[in-house]
């Protein structure tokens, strides 16, 4: 699953794609995307969209926490039928995750884990593409033993089927990603029953193995 993403987009670019109103992330420096950092996302605040940040990794399912004194976090949700995740479906737990290009995990010729990163063909390196994400605020949890309990912002992105190349390297899964206005739209406004038809892999040939 995508544990890694790249952001190059500047704060213009993505509240252009998206529509947001107001911005929170000041310049906004390019780079790399580990779970538990934080990172950007355009969500709504009342009947506006605003272009912030929030800590990558959803609360965990009570069963995954038997036992564990820390919550690091889900970062990437892919069984929507769960009562877990339902309560958060609504319009107001929807957020755009922006990116340039993101990873699956590889191997390289030793049999060693490495990322593989994929971009997409024939596009801007810098222009947005987004993840359809799910935001839920100020959720109180540890998320460290030595940070104690807190209380923070967090996102994490729906997953789907695999294309390819992706589905060579990790055949499980990849991130949904959504690139067209109306997909946009349709994440952050339609009812449920339309929104969610959005978990399916990108068309074959959008991707490219970057690196």
């Amino acid at each position: 699953m995508c544990n890694l993403y790249a952001n190059k987009a500047g704060p213009k670019a993505i509240m252009d794609s998206t529509k947001a109103v107001r911005s929170e992330v000041g310049n906004l420096a390019p780079g790399d995307v580990y779970p538990d950092y934080s990172a950007p996302i355009v969500r709504w605040d009342s009947d506006e969209r605003m272009l912030t940040t929030a800590r990558w990794g959803l609360p965990s399912p009570a069963f995954a926490l038997e036992g564990k004194k820390t919550d690091k976090g889900v970062t990437n949700v892919r069984n929507l039928a769960s009562p877990h995740w339902r309560r958060w479906q609504g319009v107001a737990n929807r957020c755009l995750v922006p990116f340039t290009s993101f990873s699956e995990p590889g191997r390289d010729a030793d049999g060693k884990f490495m990322p593989v990163w994929f971009d997409f063909v024939g596009r801007d390196p810098e222009a947005p593409a987004f993840f359809a994400g799910i935001y839920v605020p100020q959720w109180t949890s540890v998320r460290k033993l030595k940070d104690g309990e807190i209380t923070v912002d967090l996102f994490a992105f729906l997953t789907t089927e695999p294309c390819e190349p992706v589905k060579s390297v990790h055949p499980k899964a990849m991130p949904v990603i959504l690139t067209e206005v109306d997909e946009l739209e349709a994440w952050m406004s339609a009812p449920w029953s339309e929104a969610a038809k959005l978990q399916r892999p990108l068309a074959e040939g959008a991707l490219t193995i970057a690196r």
